[in-house]
């Protein structure tokens, strides 16, 4: 049964958080209008049901954090409704600080609030990301018992392995969706380039909101025939782990506004405007089309593409960084081409400007990324 008392309280004091919130994410919360410029990506309702599981489980009426987050309360009860991200991520950041629980009160010991902010502190000073990853499984063991966290290494194949300890009772789906989302948003953003996930594998039956996996994890996604536990298991690229950690502690500052809910605002598939840019700009190549000209072919202004993009969570720069270096690395994996070629046909005036743009991607030459990829394969 919902706890009166308990509802009545959350109510104000969600309403407070809303404002709070409003400055941290992108999006309307309760009161202001839908902005005309918000992502159009959305979330399927499985998942708001499940970050709302716990939340329930404690006897609290859910509709206040709704409304505060901008979501109607009655889309819970429509299996086909979709929520905008951007209102999803407001919602993770009211219900995170509503319970102290950066886990939604899905485990049987509350993650509290700042956990998140020690587990980034922990790991951006780590050399490479096989190295932050292994300091946030031990991390992971102290906070939250109940998963744990194991990374493989079997030649050219990664496996980051994610087991319950003990069952969970309580929105055991999105628990395992949401430290899998955590983990990979981090190790994203660690790297500065989306870690592309070859495969997943999920220890339960395929759920009603299933097709999302290939937006926010990977199309090649399998599920168990039974919900009797078992292992998530993500796998991707082995020579991944290699990379270096490219944040600092500037970086890490910017970053922790509005984390961990806007987590779910990066690194997913369906960002319209980062690939109506990233198109254009591939289009275009080997010429380098400035932000103006591409804002004129959009039929934007300057402006108003630098701020969708942002809406978005990202940038003008950081889709052409990010387009410029997924062609070079599939050149380098696939091909034999000299390196210049490369250059000149991603748009870089001279080799020297595409060798100092690669170190500042992945940590590493050409020539040696290029090896790398050869020995692993």
């Amino acid at each position: 049964m919902t706890d009166p008392d308990k509802s009545a309280k959350l109510a104000s004091s969600a309403r407070r958080e809303a404002t709070r919130a409003g400055g941290l994410l992108t999006g309307a919360l309760s009161g202001a209008s839908p902005s005309v410029h918000s992502p159009r990506a959305t979330v399927a309702i499985g998942f708001v049901r499940g970050m709302l599981s716990g939340l329930c489980h404690q006897g609290i009426d859910p509709v206040p954090l709704l409304e505060a987050a901008g979501i109607a309360a009655t889309v819970i009860e429509d299996p086909a409704a979709r929520v905008p991200v951007d209102r999803y991520a407001a919602l993770y950041t009211l219900l995170n600080r509503q319970l102290d629980d950066e886990a939604f009160g899905l485990f049987a010991t509350p993650m509290r609030c700042g956990s998140y902010e020690f587990l980034c502190r922990s790991v951006i000073t780590a050399p490479t990301l096989a190295d932050a990853l292994e300091r946030s499984s031990r991390f992971l063991r102290l906070v939250l018992p109940d998963l744990a966290v194991s990374l493989e290494r079997d030649r050219g194949e990664a496996r980051l392995r994610i087991v319950e300890t003990r069952p969970l009772n309580i929105g055991r789906v999105f628990a395992f969706e949401w430290l899998l989302r955590l983990l990979h948003g981090l190790s994203s953003w660690l790297v500065g380039i989306r870690i592309v996930l070859d495969a997943a594998t999920f220890p339960y039956p395929r759920p009603a909101h299933a097709d999302d996996y290939a937006l926010i994890y990977t199309a090649t996604s399998k599920f168990a025939d039974d919900a009797a536990g078992g292992a998530l298991i993500a796998t991707f690229a082995a020579n991944l782990l290699d990379l270096q950690i490219r944040r600092d502690e500037a970086a890490l500052k910017l970053f922790l506004v509005g984390a961990p809910g806007k987590l779910t605002l990066l690194y997913r598939r369906d960002r319209e405007m980062v690939l109506r840019v990233h198109n254009c700009l591939r289009n275009a190549l080997p010429e380098a089309k400035p932000l103006a000209e591409v804002a004129r072919e959009l039929h934007l202004s300057p402006r108003t593409l630098h701020r969708r993009l942002e809406d978005e969570g990202s940038s003008f720069q950081g889709v052409k960084d990010a387009l410029r270096r997924d062609l070079a690395i599939d050149r380098l994996n696939k091909t034999q081409q000299p390196l210049a070629r490369i250059a000149a046909d991603l748009g870089f005036a001279d080799p020297s400007a595409f060798y100092r743009a690669f170190v500042n991607w992945t940590g590493m030459a050409p020539a040696h990324y290029r090896r790398c990829l050869r020995r692993t394969m």
